[in-house]
């Protein structure tokens, strides 16, 4: 099933459910001749959507809004916090193109600072399905809720089958003692590849498909950093994401674990066609191997040094 079909499907059987976009009808071309009135298309203008969908969500309506994922998190981001977040209202954010996925387009264009931006918004949950295949087995609880929902929407096709969506949990694809891989959509695609890698040189490896970001998979990630290693893997800047996240958990629950980012740190990346972003930024799976091996190697010395020093 695709994106656009579970929302036909969803919408016919909820009167409720109200599409909406800015004037980004990828994901939903086909839905003005089903819906009728209950399809609205306010233009460019995702701030006047915003808040047209609390007014609507306000009088028990259910909006699904669509925009670019940079404008719908950044341009309309004080109408998100103000009168959907603080409200409480169960408007769903549906961002296209986040992260990597926007690969061709600029800095202007490009979603790298979504999750921490959204999760920071007052009741606001924060999803991100690895796939087409995850993304609408988790799209169903996630619209049901009464809370309003930001998810980024992957609809890239893959050949893994994902496990069923529980809310707030994680999906543990593989448990490993020397590493452990923690990622969220796009990349792990990259992440299933890094892992035959790093099986293949022998070492014990762990990937979770963290899925839901807020609320997070707290255990998941205690139980990821009991191995040597904890990677966190994602197509966002280094500050406020995923690896904040696991910082976030470690220091409440008064642990520590030896962490290893993979992520943008304060820099935008190169505009290129997919493969080739995730080659020159360094994200394909055998790159991140290489990174995971290369840091297992260096990471050695400065406890060697630090004896040393210490006697």
């Amino acid at each position: 099933m695709t994106y656009e079909e579970l929302l036909t499907e969803t919408a016919l059987a909820n009167e409720q459910v109200v599409v909406m976009t800015a004037e980004n009808r990828a994901l939903v071309r086909n839905l003005p001749g089903i819906l009728g009135k209950r399809f609205i298309d306010t233009g460019i203008t995702e701030q006047t959507m915003v808040g047209a969908a609390a007014g609507l969500a306000l009088r028990g309506r259910i909006p699904v809004i669509h925009a670019l994922t940079s404008f719908l998190t950044m341009r309309a981001f004080e109408f998100v916090r103000t009168d959907v977040g603080i409200a409480n209202l169960p408007v769903k954010l549906s961002g296209f193109i986040p992260g990597f996925l926007s690969d061709g387009n600029g800095p202007t264009h490009q979603a790298i600072e979504d999750i921490s931006l959204m999760r920071g918004i007052p009741n606001m949950t924060v999803f991100a399905p690895a796939d087409e295949d995850d993304l609408v087995k988790m799209l169903p609880a996630i619209w049901q809720s009464k809370r309003p929902a930001y998810t980024r929407i992957n609809t890239r096709k893959t050949s893994y089958q994902h496990a069923d969506y529980l809310p707030g949990k994680a999906e543990v694809i593989a448990e490993g003692s020397d590493v452990t891989i923690l990622t969220y959509g796009l990349l792990f695609e990259q992440a299933l590849i890094a892992l035959d890698i790093l099986k293949s040189e022998g070492l014990s490896v762990g990937l979770i498909n963290m899925r839901s970001l807020k609320p997070v998979d707290e255990q998941a990630i205690l139980n990821a950093a009991k191995s040597n290693l904890v990677v966190t893997l994602e197509d966002h800047f280094l500050t406020g994401g995923l690896y904040s996240i696991v910082a976030e958990v470690l220091l409440k629950h008064r642990q520590t674990a030896n962490v290893l980012p993979l992520a943008l740190e304060e820099r935008w990346f190169k505009p290129a066609l997919l493969p080739d972003v995730l080659q020159h930024e360094g994200f394909t799976g055998k790159q991140i191997a290489e990174k995971i091996l290369g840091y297992r190697t260096t990471s050695e010395q400065p406890e060697i040094l630090l004896t040393e020093f210490s006697e």
